[in-house]
C-alpha cells in the first residue's frame, strides 16, 4: 500500500468516525428533547389535571330554581321555563358553543315580565352534557328543538339564538316555518366567508388533534379565562364568576369530548344559500367588537333575509346578550311589542 493509498484509508476512516459521532450527538441531543418534552407535558397535566365532573357536584351551584331537567331525546336536559305559561309565542332562547342557558340570564329577567322564556343546555353543553347517540350534525340539533318544543307542547315560538345557537334557529325556521314565528339573531353563525381575527384558545384546542385528547383530562383555568375573554368587547367585564360557570361547565363529563365531536360534525355547516327562504319578521344583533364572527355579516343575513332589521352595538363583542343585557334587551322589546 503506496503512502498516497494509506492517508486516504486514514482520511476515511477518520471521517467515519466523525460522522459516527455526530450521530451518537444527534441521538442524544433528539433523546433528552424528548425526556423534557415528557417530563413537561407530564408537569403541565400534573397542575392543571381537570377530570370530568358529574352533575351531581355542579347543579348545586349551576342549577338552582327555576332550573329543572327535563327528559327529551334519552337526555336529562338543563332547562329554565320562565314567565306567564299561557303565553300562546314563548321566547325559545339557543345558547352558542361551550355556553349555556346562563348567558340569557340577564335577559330573560326583563323579558319574563311579559314572556314565557325557555331556555336550556343544548347537548354536549352545560349540563344537559353530551347526546347518547353522539350526533352533533345540526340536523339533528333542529329535531332536538322540536322535541324540545313538543315536550311542552309549544306549537308557536319566537326563536332566538346566538353564534351556533343562531345557526340552529335559522335551519329550525327553514325546517319548520309554520311553528316559528319570528327571529332574533345575535352574532350568528352562518355564513361561508366569516374570518375570525380571533378564535379563543379552547375552540383551537378542541379542534386540534391529540391536544384536544389531552385536554379531557387537563384543562387550565387560564385557557378558559382568555377565551372567555376573547369574546366581549370589553374583558374587564369578564369576572371570576363567569369564568367560573364557564370552566366548570366545560368540565361536566363528557362535555369536553362532545366539543370535539361537534366541531368536527357541525362546524363547517352554512345556510347563507338558503337564507333567502325565511320569511318570518327577523332581527339582527351584533356585536362590532365581534373577533370572532365579523361585524361584516350582519349585513350579510341583513341581505339574504328580506324584510330583516340590523342592530350593531358597537363597544360589545360575541354575547353582547351576556355583556351588556340592560341595554341590548331595549332592542328585543322594541322588536316584540313590549312595554
Amino acid at each position: 500500500m503506496t503512502n498516497s493509498q494509506q492517508v486516504n484509508k486514514l482520511s476515511e476512516s477518520h471521517f467515519a468516525s466523525k460522522i459516527n459521532n455526530l450521530l451518537w450527538l444527534f441521538v442524544k441531543v433528539i433523546s433528552v428533547i424528548l425526556v423534557l418534552s415528557i417530563l413537561l407535558v407530564t408537569i403541565t397535566v400534573a397542575f392543571t389535571w381537570a377530570p370530568d365532573q358529574p352533575v351531581s357536584v355542579l347543579q348545586t351551584r349551576w342549577a338552582p330554581p327555576p332550573s329543572a331537567f327535563l327528559d327529551v331525546a334519552g337526555m336529562k336536559v338543563h332547562i329554565r321555563d320562565e314567565g306567564p305559561k299561557d303565553d300562546p309565542t314563548p321566547l325559545i332562547m339557543i345558547h352558542g358553543t361551550s355556553s349555556s342557558l346562563h348567558t340569557w340570564e340577564g335577559w330573560t329577567q326583563e323579558l319574563k315580565k311579559q314572556k314565557r322564556v325557555i331556555s336550556f343546555d343544548l347537548p354536549g353543553f352545560g349540563l344537559t352534557g353530551p347526546s347518547p347517540d353522539n350526533d352533533y350534525t345540526i340536523k339533528n340539533y333542529v329535531r332536538f328543538v322540536k322535541s324540545i318544543l313538543d315536550k311542552l307542547n309549544v306549537q308557536h315560538c319566537t326563536l332566538v339564538g346566538n353564534s351556533f345557537g343562531g345557526l340552529i334557529s335559522c335551519a329550525t325556521a327553514l325546517a319548520m316555518p309554520e311553528r316559528i314565528q319570528k327571529l332574533i339573531l345575535v352574532d350568528s353563525a352562518g355564513c361561508p366567508d366569516a374570518e375570525s381575527s380571533s378564535v379563543p384558545i379552547a375552540f383551537w384546542v378542541a379542534g386540534t388533534p391529540l391536544v384536544n385528547q389531552l385536554a379531557e383530562i387537563t384543562l387550565p383555568r387560564s385557557f378558559i379565562e382568555s377565551s372567555v375573554k376573547d369574546v366581549y368587547g370589553n374583558p374587564d367585564k369578564v369576572t371570576p364568576e363567569i369564568v367560573d360557570r364557564y370552566f366548570d361547565l366545560a368540565l361536566r363529563e363528557g362535555n369536553r369530548h362532545a366539543l370535539v365531536q361537534m366541531i368536527e360534525q357541525s362546524i363547517s355547516d352554512v345556510l347563507i344559500d338558503q337564507m333567502h327562504k325565511l320569511k318570518q319578521p327577523t332581527l339582527i344583533l351584533w356585536g362590532g367588537k365581534d373577533s370572532l364572527i365579523p361585524p361584516d355579516q350582519a349585513e350579510q343575513f341583513h341581505h339574504e333575509i328580506a324584510g330583516s332589521q340590523v342592530v350593531m352595538f358597537e363597544d360589545l363583542g360575541h354575547v353582547p346578550q351576556e355583556e351588556d343585557p340592560i341595554r341590548t334587551v331595549i332592542s328585543v322589546k322594541r322588536f316584540l311589542g313590549l312595554r
